[in-house]
């Protein structure tokens, strides 16, 4: 809104005063603080409200950790409607709002909290684990990605010279290969945005591990989306130019700021937990990002914690199916550290340190050309 206003001036004659909005370096700076400013200020007040309306609080797995039964019992969730009130306000008062690849993340983003509502409510209401049902969200998880993509693709700015960047898969490292997925790219794109919404939720199940790691990721493609939309930088690093993804960047500045406000109340012993609301709202916007910026696979390397906290689910419940034994002691992998007695603040510090030696090695590759 406030670079609307810019530009309205400047149309008048009238922008001197307000000349600091053309660059998205501030602007990103004022949304991080401003999505900051409003989940702490909104924070306390909220989480009264929720507690009165939830009485229980989550359901809490009773084949989990024993422990989490007794000390996180009657903590309220959907604490990702704070999240998103910090996100959204912060995007759509410092950003570009003619911009699409702001409102496909936009789309994303809202369209997956309201998703994440609805399995948050069903939850609470039922006081059950269970939730929406997975195959059901899944499919709406997927078409929303759909639609976030096909806004990209037609209405992006790809670079005369690089017209079928839109539709193609890049790779790290190799800056010549690249490969033209036709509109099956929109599958692919899809499968990438859904699979990290998914990521993220799994790897939410401690306080502050899903938080902090979401922050470092985002921090990281933001520095990607600045780099990858702004030419001279790009054609430097040898990356693919996407024109305007630049302002992106401000879009993961609100998303940081909101999520140290979170933070705040998150941080062990959390007063309320983000729920589906926020993690899968956290994980499609981060995926929506890796997609607009063309650096999906880069995704994987910066995101490897989410990653790795899939793939042990996944591995836990296929080898359970086929042997009836079970790899890991509990699955996401996480709770394997503490059934090995790893307390709680230690697993969550060092998939802290985790998260930052995988983003700096997925930073690393826009320099390996």
């Amino acid at each position: 809104m406030f670079y609307w206003l810019y530009e309205q001036m400047q149309v008048h004659g009238h922008s001197t005063a307000l000349r600091l909005l053309r660059y998205q370096t501030f602007r990103t700076g004022m949304a991080l603080f401003t999505a900051q400013v409003i989940v702490v200020a909104m924070g306390s007040r909220f989480i009264r409200w929720m507690q009165a309306r939830q009485g229980k609080g989550q359901p809490i797995r009773k084949e989990g950790i024993e422990r989490h039964i007794i000390e996180k019992a009657g903590t309220p969730t959907m604490g990702g409607v704070m999240i998103l009130a910090g996100l959204l306000v912060g995007t759509l008062l410092w950003s570009d709002l003619s911009n699409v690849y702001v409102w496909a993340v936009v789309l994303v983003t809202a369209g997956y909290g309201v998703l994440g509502f609805l399995d948050d409510y069903a939850k609470v209401t039922k006081q059950t684990t269970e939730g929406v049902s997975g195959r059901m969200r899944l499919v709406l998880e997927a078409l929303i990605a759909a639609a976030a993509v096909g806004m990209m693709i037609h209405w992006g700015q790809p670079s005369p010279e690089a017209a079928h960047l839109a539709t193609s898969l890049t790779f790290p490292v190799f800056k010549e290969v690249m490969l033209n997925l036709g509109w099956f790219y929109v599958l692919f794109a899809a499968v990438v945005i859904v699979g990290a919404a998914n990521a993220v939720n799994f790897t939410d199940g401690l306080d502050g591990l899903a938080t902090v790691p979401v922050m470092i990721a985002a921090s990281a493609f933001g520095f990607i989306a600045y780099l990858v939309g702004n030419f001279v930088f790009a054609n430097y690093l040898q990356l693919h130019f996407v024109p305007g993804v630049g302002e992106l960047g401000v879009f993961c500045g609100a998303l940081i700021g909101a999520a140290i406000g979170f933070l705040w109340y998150n941080a062990p012993p959390a007063k309320i937990f983000m729920g589906d609301t926020g993690a899968l709202a956290l994980g499609g916007a981060l995926g929506a990002v890796a997609v607009a910026c063309k650096h999906e696979i880069v995704l994987a390397i910066v995101g490897g914690l989410f990653v790795a906290e899939t793939l042990s689910v996944v591995i836990q419940v296929a080898w359970f199916k086929r042997t009836g034994r079970r790899i890991f002691l509990m699955a996401p992998i996480h709770h394997h550290f503490e059934k090995l007695g790893w307390s709680e603040s230690t697993v969550v510090i060092r998939f802290w340190i985790v998260s930052i030696m995988l983003a700096l090695l997925g930073l690393a590759t826009l320099k390996l050309r």
